[in-house]
């Protein structure tokens, strides 16, 4: 079984967090919602955890950290092709996100940024294929 990918993140408002991803294309899984917590699909093995402040903080002894002001963490997901790059971050600017940088373009990589509603940054990112080599996975953990 390949490995799984939780990523939690803590959000004010978290009604309002699900309608901003929805509008960016992303698909909840009920089982794992409720009025502290939601589950949202990224692939078949990764998945974000939006959880309401209060609970959040239940996991951890450290602050929260205020996306807005600091960056802890950014989460990036690649997307097919340039076109794809710019859909998904349109649509998170047209949905309240923020844009964070000039987009990046080097000669094999394409990549937007954008943050959320509760400051977490996002970039989407194409690759060209062909110049990215394959190397062989690491060993299992």
């Amino acid at each position: 079984m390949a490995t799984q990918i939780f990523i939690n993140l803590p959000v004010k408002n978290l009604n309002a967090s699900i309608e901003f991803f929805k509008k960016l294309g992303f698909q909840f899984n009920q089982q794992f919602t409720d009025e502290k917590a939601t589950c949202m699909i990224v692939s078949d093995t990764i998945y974000v955890m939006l959880l309401v402040e209060p609970f959040f903080q239940s996991f951890t002894n450290k602050a929260i950290a205020n996306a807005t002001r600091t960056t802890e963490v950014m989460i990036a997901l690649s997307a097919d092709d340039r076109e794809a790059v710019d859909t998904l971050v349109d649509k998170a600017l047209a949905a309240g996100g923020q844009p964070l940088k000039e987009i990046q373009n080097p000669e094999f990589m394409y990549a937007r940024n954008f943050q959320d509603l509760d400051g977490h940054h996002w970039e989407v990112l194409y690759m060209d294929p062909a110049a990215v080599q394959q190397e062989q996975p690491a060993a299992a953990l």
